[in-house]
């Protein structure tokens, strides 16, 4: 008589290839879907900016805020408000305004980031809290993130 089923070290094998191949495959599907994130809100950054272009054109100055837009509550794809901050013809206080490494404002007309995936920003660039931000730049010349400005 012969028996059909597993034994306990085909058993053991067939986890353990499953476990290898699970160890692989998920490291390299959560890097694509942080980096899909991003994509998204570089995507989302540019229709915000031409929202603000737009609004521009039609009232003559930059809005005071995301609200004046229509997109005061819309969230970045981890949870987190987008972060506006008007400087051009604005009260906008020089502590606020987004910095390079040299403490330089990065914008002349307006501040447009999100915080990134730990929710936590610092206006410098350098900032430990501000290194997963993706920022827009330069007046809008530089999009991505800020710790690659």
């Amino acid at each position: 008589m012969q028996n059909s089923g597993l034994t306990l070290i085909e058993l053991m094998i067939s986890i353990a290839i499953i476990s290898i191949l699970a160890a692989i495959a998920v490291p390299s599907s959560v890097s694509y879907i942080n980096k899909l994130k991003v994509s998204n809100v570089k995507s989302d950054m540019r229709m915000l900016e031409n929202m603000i272009s737009s609004y521009e054109l039609d009232h003559g100055e930059l809005p005071e805020s995301l609200d004046d837009i229509g997109y005061g509550d819309y969230k970045d794809p981890w949870g987190n408000p987008y972060r506006y901050l008007k400087i051009a013809g604005g009260k906008a206080k020089k502590g606020k305004m987004r910095k390079d490494r040299f403490m330089v404002p990065v914008n002349t007309d307006y501040d447009l980031y999100s915080m990134g995936k730990d929710g936590r920003s610092a206006t410098p660039f350098t900032a430990k809290h501000s290194q997963d931000d993706i920022v827009r730049a330069n007046d809008g010349g530089y999009l991505g993130y800020a710790s690659d400005y």
